[in-house]
């Protein structure tokens, strides 16, 4: 089965010399691979999904169809949240610039991007409330303040933490596909 997250990050290790190593430069592509932290928390979900659909084949199979539905549903749940934290990130593409997050997606045109620049701020440990001095990978568009707008990518965040050559590579890249379209 083709993971299409996977393969973005190694065509772009593969082609060091070319800056935009992607072939459709119109389908949306994240220029980088998720990180231990959101594979493994998505892992996590699809196991517990596993083990509560094994469950409502029981139920169903002992019990009230309804029953078994209602925990079948409860699976499904579990299935799309691990899903959306796989595609949650930073993803370009000639159109312009998404950034997904967990409960909704944000695109920004290349024609209202000012510029993405990385810059040393306090970011947010793993999305909690608490900070620590790191990077973060900032938009600034038109017509916008900069403060409005969250960090793309931090080096605290579920992708880059302790991976901090990662997030330059990524940060990197986003930059590139900034310099590239944004003219």
């Amino acid at each position: 089965m083709p993971l299409p997250f996977l393969t973005a990050d190694r065509a772009f290790e593969a082609a060091d010399d070319v800056a935009l190593p992607h072939e459709d430069r119109d389908r949306w592509l994240r220029p980088y691979r998720p990180g231990p932290w959101r594979v493994g928390a998505a892992a996590l979900l699809l196991l517990l999904a596993s083990f509560v659909l094994f469950a409502a084949v029981i139920i169903a199979a002992t019990g009230p169809l309804s029953e078994g539905g209602v925990v079948f549903g409860i699976a499904l749940a579990f299935i799309a949240v691990a899903l959306r934290l796989l595609r949650v990130g930073v993803w370009v593409s000639a159109r312009g610039l998404r950034h997904v997050g967990f409960f909704g997606t944000r695109t920004a045109p290349w024609e209202q991007v000012v510029s993405v620049r990385t810059l040393q701020q306090p970011v947010r440990w793993l999305g909690l409330p608490r900070t620590v001095q790191g990077q973060a990978l900032v938009l600034v568009r038109r017509g916008r303040a900069a403060d409005a707008v969250p960090p793309l990518l931090t080096t605290h965040n579920a992708d880059f933490l302790a991976r901090p050559e990662a997030f330059d590579r990524a940060a990197d890249s986003v930059e590139v596909w900034a310099e590239e379209y944004r003219r």
